[in-house]
């Protein structure tokens, strides 16, 4: 887990946030909210390989 994680995630914040609010001007209220959906799923994708390569150094490390 690095630095490079918090600009992936902001990086991807960003561009949804974007998308979002070109959608909602354009009167596409549902394909924005589609679109936040995706994003989130992504970045709880994200944090959830990280979490898992965590449990795999903490059972490393007590030998279990």
């Amino acid at each position: 887990m690095g630095v490079e994680l918090i600009f992936k995630i902001a990086g991807i914040g960003i561009l949804v946030a974007v998308l979002h609010l070109l959608l909602v001007r354009s009167g596409r209220e549902e394909q924005a909210m589609m679109t936040s959906l995706a994003g989130l799923i992504v970045v709880l994708l994200m944090i959830v390989k990280e979490i898992s390569n965590l449990f795999d150094v903490i059972k490393t490390m007590f030998k279990l």
